[in-house]
């Protein structure tokens, strides 16, 4: 394939991506934060791979990326940046317990998780938001592909329907949800 063809074709995928966007769910998130800071309550945030520099992006931009513009002050965590503590509960009791373990006797009710996974079925998320759902706080899944366990389980749903392994255009659109949310919050200009 020619790189411009290919280049086009990525493109336009990510175009009608955009076009065909879930306004609807956006919204509802946006609710959900803001009634979270109501409540102060904690917004987590996680993700694998590339999902977990999305999570770090977001808990940057909803956090201190407000705050020193005094729009918003949300209390917003990335469970994916402590690499001591990921590596040290992944070596002791396992990686599926990264997200679980920090979660664990801290999550409120009040505060709501955020997670980010293209597939939905990495077992590290599935184990967190299993145990958010015990403890009665709202989960917002951002996913790709057919959905899998957290578009199931999720109180709301950002969805980016492409084809199995399309982790680009995936993370682009979640990449994309971020940046939406956070220049809604820039443009209302309100604390």
């Amino acid at each position: 394939m020619e790189k411009k063809d290919f280049i086009l074709s990525y493109t336009s995928k990510l175009k009608k991506l955009l076009d065909n966007v879930d306004v609807n769910a956006i919204s509802e998130i946006i609710d959900l934060l803001e009634e979270t800071q109501k409540k102060k309550g904690v917004i987590y945030v996680l993700g694998n791979g590339g999902s977990s520099g999305t999570a770090s992006h977001m808990a940057n931009d909803l956090n201190v990326g407000l705050k020193r513009r005094n729009i918003r002050t949300f209390n917003v965590v990335s469970l994916a940046d402590n690499s001591p503590v990921i590596t040290a509960i992944s070596n002791d009791i396992g990686y599926d317990n990264i997200f679980y373990m920090q979660l664990l006797e801290v999550l409120k009710p009040e505060d709501i998780i955020i997670a980010i996974s293209c597939s939905g079925n990495s077992p590290n998320i599935t184990k967190a938001i299993d145990y958010a759902k015990t403890v009665g706080s709202k989960v917002v899944g951002c996913t790709g592909f057919d959905g899998g366990e957290l578009r199931q389980k999720s109180d709301i749903c950002f969805h980016v329907d492409t084809p199995k392994g399309e982790y680009g255009l995936v993370e682009d659109m979640h990449m994309i949800l971020d940046h939406v949310i956070y220049s809604y919050f820039i443009a209302l200009g309100t604390k």
